[in-house]
C-alpha cells in the first residue's frame, strides 16, 4: 500500500525542486556564500538576519565573507531577544525594514530565523536565502512557516529560500542538544510516513509518489547512527542534516508539510498552543515532537494487536457523536477559551456524518490485513525508538519534558482536535477504540504505567 519509489540524494531533490535552486553542504561552504547570493540575485543588495547567538556562530563570518570578496557589506538585522520564538509580531517587525528597501534577506540560523524571514521575504514579494547554523529542524528547504499568531501555532504558506548554505564546520560546533533536536524530529517520519499511509488507503489524502521517495526512501539509513549524533561524528552529523534536508524538499515538492508531519506533530502544536514550559522554557520543537512520536507509536502498536478486519461497523456508526456533541467535548477539554474554538472549528471541518463513516470503516475493515503489514514495515517498534532517542541524547519520557502522564493521557484527545489533517487519532476515535488504546497504553503492562502514581 505504499508507492514504488527510488531513493533520492540531494543532488536529485535539488534538480526536481520547485523554489530551491542552490544548496552547498560541505566544511568551510560558509565563504561560498556571497557568490551564491550574486549568481541568484544579481547586484541587490544582502540583509542578514540573525538573533545574537547565530550572528555569533555564523553571520560574522558571512559578512566578512562579503567583505573580502569586495561585495558590498550587507547591513544586519539582529534579534536581540534572549528566548526569540517564531511570533507573527517578529515577522511584523521584519516586514517593516523589508518594505523600506530591496534587500535579499539572508537567513543565517536554524528553524526560528529561517520561519521568520521566510514570511516576511514572501509577504514583500521577494525571494531569500538561508545559512543553516544547526542540525535541529527539517525546515530549512521547506515549503512554509510555522508561526505562532494569536497563540495559535499556524503553518503560513510561503515558497522555500532560493539558495541554503550548510557549513557542516558551523552545523558540529553547534550545542549538542540541537543535534538532538533535529534527531528526533528526523526519527518522527516513521509516524509522519504511517499517518500518510492511513490517510491514502482510505482514500483522504493521497500518496504523491516523488514527496515520499524524497522524505522516506534513505529514512533508515540517515537516522541509523544516534550515538554518532550526540558525540559530534561527522559522518552522523552530515547524515542527519541530509535527512532533515531531504525532508525539507519533500515538503517542497508536496507543497504540504504531510510528507513530514503527523499525529506527532499535532501533540507538539498543542502544547505549543498551551504555552508549555518545563523548568521555566519551553521544550524545544523536536523534543516535543520525540515524545509525540513515542506516543503516536504506542498508539499504533495497540492499534495493531486489534482485529480490526472484523470491526463491528454498526456499534462504531451508533457511538459517533454528531459535530455539535465534538465541540462540546472540545470545550470540556480545553480550559483556554480561544483553544476550545480553535478545536471546535477543527473539529467540525473534519466530522464525517454515519454514512460516511460506515463506508469508510467498511474499507478499513477490508483492507486491514493489507494495511496493518503496511504500518508495520514502516513504523519503528516503540523500544527500538526509545533506545533511539535516548543515544542522540534525546528525551524518551514524557517527564523529561515537563508533561505528566495524567496530561499525556488527556493530550490524545486534545491533539486530535487541534488539525484537520487526518491521522491515526482520527481512525482510532471512529473505530471507536482510542480509549480502549488508552487503558492499554498507560496500564500496568503498557509503556507509561501507575498513570495514577504520575500525576
Amino acid at each position: 500500500m505504499t508507492p514504488q519509489y527510488t531513493a533520492f540524494s540531494l543532488a536529485d531533490a535539488l534538480r526536481t525542486a520547485r523554489d530551491t535552486r542552490a544548496l552547498e553542504i560541505g566544511p568551510g561552504v560558509l565563504e561560498l556564500t556571497p557568490n551564491v547570493f550574486r549568481k541568484l540575485f544579481g547586484a541587490r543588495p544582502a540583509l542578514i538576519v540573525a538573533d545574537t547567538n547565530t550572528f555569533a556562530a555564523a553571520g560574522e563570518a558571512v559578512v566578512g565573507a562579503f567583505a573580502t570578496r569586495k561585495s558590498e557589506v550587507p547591513r544586519c538585522f539582529v534579534f536581540d531577544e534572549p528566548q526569540l520564538h517564531a511570533e507573527h509580531r517578529h515577522v511584523v517587525k521584519l516586514e517593516e525594514l523589508l518594505r523600506h528597501t530591496d534587500a535579499v534577506p539572508v537567513a543565517v540560523g536554524s528553524g526560528t530565523i529561517n520561519d521568520l524571514a521566510k514570511l516576511a521575504a514572501h509577504r514583500t514579494g521577494r525571494p531569500y536565502m538561508c545559512v543553516a547554523t544547526a542540525a535541529s529542524m527539517d525546515g530549512y528547504t521547506a515549503f512554509g512557516a510555522s508561526i505562532t499568531s494569536e497563540g495559535l501555532k499556524q503553518t503560513f504558506t510561503c515558497p522555500a529560500p532560493a539558495a541554503v548554505i550548510a557549513d557542516l564546520d558551523v552545523i558540529c560546533a553547534a550545542p549538542p542538544h540541537m543535534r538532538a533536536w533535529g534527531y528526533a524530529d528526523l526519527v518522527a517520519k516513521s509516524t509522519a510516513g504511517a499517518d500518510w499511509i492511513l490517510a491514502d488507503a482510505l482514500g483522504v489524502e493521497p500518496i504523491e509518489p516523488r514527496a515520499w521517495a524524497i522524505a522516506q526512501g534513505r529514512l533508515r539509513e540517515l537516522t541509523a547512527d544516534a550515538p554518532g549524533i550526540a558525540r559530534a561524528d561527522p559522518e552522523a552529523v552530515r547524515k542527519l542534516l541530509e535527512g532533515l534536508l531531504l525532508s525539507g524538499f519533500a515538503m517542497q515538492a508536496a507543497q504540504s508539510s504531510r510528507p513530514a508531519s503527523g499525529a506527532e506533530h499535532h501533540f507538539s502544536h498543542l502544547w505549543d498552543m498551551q504555552g508549555h514550559t518545563h523548568r521555566g522554557v519551553p521544550p524545544s520543537h523536536g523534543f516535543k515532537v520525540g515524545i509525540g512520536t513515542l506516543a503516536v507509536t504506542a498508539l499504533y502498536e495497540e492499534l495493531l494487536k486489534l482485529p480490526l478486519h472484523q470491526l463491528d461497523v454498526e456499534q462504531c456508526c451508533a457511538a459517533w457523536p454528531d459535530a455539535e456533541t465534538w465541540a462540546a467535548r472540545a470545550r470540556e477539554w480545553f480550559t483556554d477559551t480561544r483553544l476550545a474554538e480553535h478545536a471546535s472549528r477543527e473539529l467540525r471541518a473534519k466530522h464525517v456524518h454515519r454514512e460516511a463513516l460506515a463506508a469508510q470503516l467498511v474499507k478499513l475493515r477490508a483492507i486491514w490485513p493489507a494495511l496493518s503489514d503496511a504500518l508495520r514495515a514502516q513504523l519503528l517498534p516503540f523500544e527500538t525508538l526509545r533506545l533511539m532517542l535516548e543515544d542522540a541524547g534525546a528525551p524518551s519520557a514524557p517527564e523529561q519534558i515537563g508533561i505528566t502522564r495524567v496530561r499525556l493521557r488527556l493530550s490524545y484527545w486534545q491533539a486530535l482536535c487541534i488539525r484537520r489533517r487526518f491521522t491515526v487519532l482520527d481512525i482510532a476515535a471512529r473505530a471507536n477504540v482510542l480509549e480502549y488504546c488508552l487503558d492499554r497504553i498507560f496500564g500496568p503492562d503498557g509503556p507509561w504505567p501507575s498513570v495514577r502514581n504520575n500525576s
